[in-house]
């Protein structure tokens, strides 16, 4: 396995920019790199947390299952996002299980080095508590699409999503996810999902070939999506 500058990759991330090179350093002492293969579980629910992480590239799933197996998505975790903070905080066990999406590369920083970076310094404590912030704002905001917004709402305003996060291109893109687990982060149902796709393609604003999604006429999906409403 060959060795990362991890001074270079903290000081690259949002969250640690404002330390001093001095406390750069003492920080990546608590620091350790974590290389995950597609598929690896990277901690259980009700694992101890010793820690947080930050993702240097790949994708991380958090999620939860039902007591019968089925599994909720709670959060895709992206480059640069950073990811346990507030339950190592807290001292709490994992709340959720965490799974890469792909081969990944991820820094894991201890508590003990946060929490003398955070006794040194003010913007990074600040910063810290602004990246926890803008997630739980992310949270609450999920939570009330999917309360307040039907499923036609919720699939057309993830396609525009993605569709102007692509680039906003006139040919195809690839989702993001599989579409299991897009209809699982959306709160609904896979044949739901599908349903609503269907009817998307029926209205001739989108196509669609396994992942790859073309938009056909963006206009019509934002009103899909309810942004014209009130």
């Amino acid at each position: 396995m060959s060795h990362i500058d991890i001074p270079t990759l903290l000081r690259h991330q949002p969250l640690f920019q404002a330390l001093a090179p001095e406390q750069l350093s003492a920080l990546v002492s608590h620091v350790r790199e974590v290389r995950c293969e597609k598929g690896r579980v990277l901690f259980q629910k009700g694992d101890p947390c010793d820690g947080m992480y930050v993702v240097v590239y790949g994708r991380v799933k958090l999620s939860l299952f039902s007591s019968q197996g089925g599994e909720k998505v709670v959060e895709v975790i992206q480059p640069g996002q950073s990811f346990a903070e507030a339950v190592m905080f807290l001292g709490y066990a994992y709340p959720v299980l965490a799974q890469c999406l792909d081969d990944a590369l991820l820094l894991k920083i201890e508590a003990v080095g946060i929490l003398q970076a955070l006794a040194g310094d003010g913007d990074f404590a600040r910063r810290l508590l602004a990246g926890m912030s803008m997630r739980l704002h992310g949270l609450i905001r999920d939570v009330e699409r999917y309360s307040t917004e039907s499923s036609m709402q919720r699939v057309s305003g993830y396609l525009q999503q993605a569709w102007i996060d692509a680039g906003e291109p006139d040919s195809a893109f690839p989702l993001p996810l599989n579409k299991n687990l897009i209809a699982s982060r959306l709160n609904l149902t896979p044949e739901t999902f599908s349903r609503v796709l269907q009817r998307l393609m029926t209205a001739q604003l989108i196509q669609v070939a396994g992942r790859e999604v073309r938009v056909l006429d963006p206009e019509g999906l934002r009103e899909f999506a309810g942004e014209d409403k009130g």
